[in-house]
């Protein structure tokens, strides 16, 4: 399946997959996010401006890492967005499971996760940088209704 800045539906939009304009993007909105060898991306461009994210990393044949982010405000978790972002490590790399960190006091990104199919894999206490805890999420393949 090739994926290309035209693979979505609203023509004002499209995607970006350079990680060296998509990356620092992330970055700017996921305090942290270092760079990593064989890191990936998705960027979401709207009217030609970056408003999503999806950045790849820790791929190990059966398991990847993404790390989402997207512009306050804006509307960028659009389905084209979520199927792109599921098609790459579910179809392109062909992990069984795609997983992530959330600081539990992050309420809009923990709703998010959930309401995309993403549940709660473990809790890691006092791990966040506020003191409170991270929880892993985990997306299993079989489970994906994007793919």
């Amino acid at each position: 399946m090739g994926l290309r800045g035209e693979d979505v539906s609203d023509p004002s939009q499209s995607f970006d997959y350079d990680l060296e304009q998509v990356l620092p993007f992330a970055q700017s909105l996921i305090p942290g996010l270092a760079r990593t060898d064989g890191m990936r991306c998705i960027g979401l461009r709207k009217d030609g401006e970056l408003v999503a994210a999806a950045v790849y990393e820790g791929f190990n044949g059966q398991n990847m890492w993404v790390h989402l982010a997207g512009v306050p405000g804006q509307r960028w978790m659009t389905r084209d967005f979520l199927r792109a972002g599921f098609a790459y490590p579910f179809l392109v790399c062909g992990v069984q499971r795609l997983s992530g960190y959330v600081n539990s006091s992050n309420l809009a990104a923990r709703r998010l996760n959930e309401h995309s199919g993403y549940r709660v894999e473990a809790t890691l206490k006092g791990a966040a940088p506020d003191g409170g805890d991270v929880l892993i999420y985990v997306m299993w393949r079989k489970d994906c209704r994007y793919v």
